[in-house]
């Protein structure tokens, strides 16, 4: 797998989930950085998402946001410049996210996919390369619109 550092963050509803992925990153020993607060039902997706987005932004790293369905954790991170979040549900999806949209973060369902789909997705999220060409030429406008 050729990844830089991963940034981790989750909520309640993905606290579960984000610690069985940490596995998978050891197993590949892709160093990582957990942001996510100590369980609490009390806390906020949107707290989590900035403070991890902003540090993957500001390293130029890659980032793993769960939430109970991802979705939140996706519009948050991606009010954050220089972020592009995807909300991955299968691996093609994740693997479109990376290759189109050149991904950095993939934000991911707690409560909406199981501990064996979300590991594929990750292997192939962090597997897969930018295709650049027109792909960046597409991102370009994003960056641009920031």
């Amino acid at each position: 797998m050729a990844a830089k550092k991963v940034i981790l963050g989750a909520d309640h509803a993905g606290f579960a989930l984000k610690e069985k992925l940490k596995q998978v990153l050891k197993d590949n020993e892709i160093a990582f950085d957990d942001l996510s607060p100590a369980l609490d039902e009390a806390d906020d997706y949107p707290d989590i998402a900035f403070k991890a987005a902003k540090k993957v932004a500001r390293e130029k790293n890659l980032g793993i946001l769960i939430c109970g369905t991802g979705i939140g954790m996706c519009i948050t991170a991606n009010k954050v410049k220089g972020i592009r979040a995807a909300l991955a549900y299968d691996e093609n999806t994740a693997r479109l996210s990376r290759q189109h949209n050149d991904a950095n973060i993939l934000c991911l369902g707690g409560r909406t996919i199981d501990e064996k789909l979300a590991k594929r997705i990750l292997k192939v999220w962090l597997n897969t390369r930018f295709l650049e060409g027109r792909h960046a030429r597409r991102v370009e406008k994003i960056s641009k619109y920031e």
